[in-house]
């Protein structure tokens, strides 16, 4: 079960891919380009083709500004970070690593790019995170923030995916490099206190007094990630009651309890994978988990104990919309549309405004930046919110700022999350959840990404009238890659998997578990007419 780290990072030198077999080019999913080097997926001509081309896409939009560079605790980033260092080095860019050469979360590398730009209208800076996020410890990833500070676009990364599998076709024969010795002694090379920085600001984000003053008890268990070393200066610097019950970092992961599927993942949401934290619950007023690029959030309530991410989001939307004096009146609350409905009545409550996105933190920047987004969710446990001014914290998500704000909650509320998740229960319902999969060909996967509104002819859902048919997501009017259908009581999204032969129906009700039965069998009873249309 345990990976052999030795043999995989010399799979990541020895391995070549072939750029003629699909699975072995670059490919840029919704968090970069992933894979394991065992299955010539993640190897070193991939990064250094990726780290071209981000060079060359660099100078095409005259991004000239330092590139701040982060890696999580996988086996494959160091070394990753190493070939990557090698050709940004070779291409003269200023590069911002980590003063220790230690580990940075994905969100303190998107906090540095927007503290470094504020302000700024050229010489913009930009970053990248050496992270395949809760994947297995076999795995590597490399993903690339622009100016923005979020996740890139996908026509940015598709120039970048472009450019790096050509340089594969051809050799990596486009690519410049030098030892990683000069590399790191480089000019260019520039040593930074990514702690510092992210720890001293958490105040503006956070009531981190309130916590201090009312000894919130708080567990906090980095899963073995990249945010294992901030929480000794958290703690110092903010005088907090917590307690870090674990701060291995071994690539094996093999302190990990493992997933539904007998596999290691450091994946915050789960409960086999939390199962440790759990059991730790009554020690705690509140606790959290992160992933290993601490860009998902699980937070552990004694009341409840781990808590559903679609529950905790409802219960932060409720409390954050309440109490930021700071943010603009009408500062909407932004989900995705397979995020829970409960949020969507929470925000009715409040009298505010729901912009619903597909799948993707990416569309949540902008709102975020200019403040029009007060708070961006999404339903497997990413979030990230404004500061207490109403001023832009981070573009990428922050596993970091919601697990302190359950603090924050528990704090001013005197009560833990999971309790007012009950409350909201009793105000708005109690729905249930579940995401499952149904088998589908690749052909298959096709037609539903690409559903026309006139293939869908059924009127009726488990018993209730459809109120709204979408392809579109109505905070945007951005395809969703799939289908959605609401009722009063419930709903069903359909998208199709980008890896399986499978697509996902995320669908939800509030009528009971019978009733979600009968949602997802007649949801696949559609998409099954739809498929048979074509």
């Amino acid at each position: 079960m345990l990976v052999n780290t030795p043999r995989l990072v010399t799979a990541y030198y020895a391995e070549r891919p072939d750029p003629a077999i699909a699975s072995q080019r670059v490919a840029f999913g919704t968090s970069g380009h992933r894979g394991s080097a065992f299955e010539r997926a993640f190897n070193e001509a991939h990064i250094l083709g990726i780290a071209q081309a981000i060079c060359a896409y660099r100078r095409e939009r005259g991004y000239n500004g330092p590139l701040f560079l982060g890696m999580d605790t996988h086996a494959l980033s160091e070394p990753a970070f190493a070939s990557a260092l090698e050709v940004l080095a070779a291409n003269d860019v200023n590069v911002m690593i980590d003063q220790d050469r230690g580990y940075t979360p994905t969100p303190v590398i998107s906090h540095a790019i927007l503290s470094y730009n504020r302000g700024r209208t050229s010489g913009l800076a930009d970053g990248i995170v050496i992270t395949p996020s809760h994947n297995p410890p076999a795995d590597g990833g490399f993903k690339y923030n622009p100016p923005s500070g979020g996740p890139a676009d996908t026509n940015v990364t598709g120039a970048i995916e472009k450019s790096a599998n050509a340089m594969l076709a051809d050799d990596l024969r486009g690519v410049k490099r030098v030892p990683f010795e000069r590399a790191l002694k480089a000019s260019s090379t520039h040593r930074h206190d990514y702690v510092s920085a992210y720890v001293n600001d958490l105040g503006s984000v956070i009531d981190m007094d309130a916590i201090r003053d009312k000894g919130v008890r708080v567990g906090v268990d980095p899963l073995g990630g990249a945010g294992v070393h901030y929480w000794p200066s958290i703690i110092d610097r903010y005088r907090i009651n917590a307690t870090v019950v674990n701060d291995a970092v071994d690539p094996t992961f093999r302190f990990m309890s493992v997933d539904w599927d007998g596999k290691i993942r450091m994946d915050c949401s789960s409960p086999y994978a939390m199962a440790s934290l759990v059991a730790m619950k009554d020690r705690f007023d509140v606790a959290f988990a992160n992933d290993t690029d601490h860009d998902r959030h699980g937070i552990v309530a004694p009341s409840a104990g781990l808590m559903n991410p679609n529950h905790y989001l409802a219960v932060a939307i409720s409390y954050l919309f309440s109490r930021r004096s700071g943010w603009a009146k009408d500062a909407a609350v932004g989900k995705t549309v397979v995020s829970s409905s409960m949020i969507d009545r929470v925000t009715s409550s409040m009298k505010r405004r729901l912009v619903e996105v597909p799948v993707g933190f990416k569309w949540f920047v902008e709102g975020l930046i200019d403040g029009s987004i007060g708070f961006g969710g999404e339903e497997s446990a990413g979030a990230s919110f404004l500061r207490r001014d109403g001023s832009v914290w981070t573009t990428d998500k922050d596993g970091i700022v919601p697990g302190l704000l359950a603090a924050e909650i528990t704090a001013q509320s005197e009560r833990d999350p999971g309790s007012l998740y009950q409350e909201l229960t009793q105000q708005f319902g109690a729905p249930v959840y579940e995401r499952i999969d149904a088998p589908a060909s690749a052909e298959q996967k096709k037609i539903l990404a690409n559903l026309s509104l006139d293939q869908i002819k059924a009127k009726e859902l488990a018993g209730d009238k459809i109120i709204a048919t979408l392809t579109k997501a109505p905070g945007n009017s951005v395809a969703i890659g799939g289908l959605k259908v609401i009722t009063d009581n419930g709903w069903f999204a359909a998208r199709p998997s980008g890896t399986e032969e499978v697509y996902k129906i995320y669908a939800e009700s509030f009528r009971g578990a019978d009733h979600l039965r009968r949602i997802q069998a007649e949801a696949q009873e559609i998409i099954a007419k739809a498929f048979a249309s074509n």
